[in-house]
């Protein structure tokens, strides 16, 4: 999965508006305490991080 990728499907789920916000405050356990943006730029995978995201957010299986 590529960064653009994880863009747009947060934006989405979240709105294109909120998902950089969300990005940028919603702290997750499944990202060792840091949040999407902070653990991208830590080097976590963009599909690490949607795995994270799609769970937290409880999305449907068709989504992963």
């Amino acid at each position: 999965m590529r960064h653009s990728e994880l863009w747009e499907r947060m934006e989405r789920h979240l709105g294109p508006g909120y998902a950089a916000v969300w990005a940028d405050t919603h702290v997750m356990r499944l990202l060792g305490g840091r949040t999407a943006r902070e653990a991208l730029d830590a080097g976590e995978t963009p599909k690490t991080v949607w795995r994270a995201v799609h769970a937290t957010l409880e999305l449907p299986a068709t989504e992963r």
